[in-house]
């Protein structure tokens, strides 16, 4: 299929099985803005999940932070976003749109003329206001990133934790940016959520460490079930480096509107601990106390989207295929991904027996697993159903199973099915999906 007519059933299929809403929609909806439904909102929790686990869980040097949305207009200052936050735009003197100049060559991408208005620069910060006067004094920002909140927090963390070089502080967040350019759906938005990790390094060890999260990063995504082959690393040529970065790598992912970023890992040097200290007045060295020496300590910042990760995975796990003469449509997402890990079905919605055993069977299993019952149509078009949601096991009950205490199990990718006694019902899809 092509890439367009792709992206186009990706959207459908999020839009039909509720993955993703457009936001105000009986309104006419909010341009690149979008609510995300209860399958949505369970993908991207096990996205969220997945990189808590990763980089917090199953590391001894890092620990997590959730730091306020507002914070003082002073770091915004300090840290160059006031300034220096800002896309560069013009204006098409033909059809009067409007794009980022780094977005369009010598034709307008809208009607083809050559004739576009100056450049001039528009800050990308959304502004509010604290306190019951709008003015100058009660002037806020939403933050446009998460890293500065872990900035102005470095020394807290490092006096209550005891943290010893080198270590990182982790932190999911909402962001906003008044892009005037989004789209592709979920990818580019104005508000989205970030996962990013600030790790504090030695001057001289920044270098080895930048190296070693490129490298585990890129191995996170391929764990969870990207074809390799559909990423690639992109380091940045020195025109594109901010001006305090030493260096940066992408990882990109070839999403069916192009290669484009899915994260960046950058070595910030110590560029914004110093801005800080220097704004606020705050000593935020570090001080070494093996060697009896103070400094600030370089950064290396993985900063990755939620949102672009989960379209990634979505646009990934999409998968058409040919079953006895007609398309099945199936989400293989990885054990930890999926939204639904079981769905539990009766065979006759009209046997009471069978629904109570059946809603019995999906209450046990919702211990473990994330579970529904679903008795809404044949099992055929069940089965279609949770294939296309990306459901890994659909348990039947039947007839038979109210006197052999069996249930079958079907397999979403092989559609394999597996006649399974109820008592060890759990520990058997525990297993599977341990090991799938």
């Amino acid at each position: 299929m092509s890439q367009d007519n792709l992206m186009e059933k990706i959207v459908s299929l999020c839009k039909r099985r509720g993955f993703v809403f457009q936001s105000s929609e009986i309104y006419g909806g909010l341009s690149s803005v979008w609510d995300y439904g209860p399958l949505g909102a369970e993908l991207k929790r096990n996205v969220k999940n997945a990189w808590w686990k990763s980089v917090v869980h199953s590391r001894d040097d890092v620990v997590g932070l959730d730091c306020g949305i507002l914070m003082h207009p002073d770091a915004w200052k300090a840290s160059g976003h006031v300034e220096g936050f800002s896309d560069i735009l013009v204006d098409c003197k033909s059809c009067k749109k409007r794009f980022r100049k780094d977005h369009v060559g010598e034709k307008c991408p809208e009607c083809g003329a050559i004739d576009f208005t100056d450049g001039r620069a528009f800050n990308l910060m959304m502004k509010t206001y604290l306190g019951a006067a709008e003015d100058s004094s009660s002037l806020s920002y939403l933050r446009p990133e998460t890293a500065q909140g872990i900035f102005v927090n470095f020394s807290n963390v490092v006096d209550t934790t005891r943290k010893r070089l080198p270590f990182g502080i982790a932190q999911i967040g909402k962001s906003f940016r008044n892009e005037i350019t989004p789209g592709n759906f979920i990818f580019r938005t104005r508000e989205f959520e970030q996962m990013e990790i600030e790790y504090f390094t030695k001057p001289e060890e920044a270098d080895e460490s930048h190296k070693q999260w490129i490298e585990e990063r890129f191995a996170w995504y391929v764990d969870l079930g990207i074809k390799k082959e559909s990423l690639r690393l992109r380091k940045h040529a020195s025109d594109e480096l901010a001006h305090y970065a030493k260096g940066c790598t992408d990882i990109e992912y070839q999403f069916p509107f192009g290669w484009s970023e899915l994260e960046g890992i950058a070595n910030r040097t110590d560029f914004d601990l110093k801005q800080h200290s220097k704004a606020s007045g705050k000593d935020l060295q570090y001080q070494d106390n093996l060697t009896n020496t103070k400094f600030f300590p370089y950064i290396i910042e993985p900063s990755g989207g939620v949102d672009r990760a989960t379209l990634a995975f979505l646009v990934d796990a999409y998968c058409e295929e040919e079953v006895r003469g007609s398309t099945r449509v199936v989400l293989k997402f990885s054990p930890e991904l999926a939204p639904i890990k079981v769905a539990v079905l009766p065979l006759l919605k009209k046997n009471s027996e069978i629904v109570s055993t059946a809603k019995a069977i999906k209450k046990d299993l919702s211990k473990c697993f994330m579970s529904v019952y679903d008795d809404t149509a044949s099992i055929g078009k069940l089965y279609r159903r949770q294939d296309e949601v990306g459901t890994f096991f659909c348990v039947t009950v039947d007839v038979d199973s109210l006197s052999d205490k069996k249930v079958t199990v079907r397999d979403r990718d092989t559609m394999a099915q597996e006649r399974i006694s109820v008592d060890s019902l759990k520990e058997y899809l525990s297993n599977k999906l341990l090991n799938h």
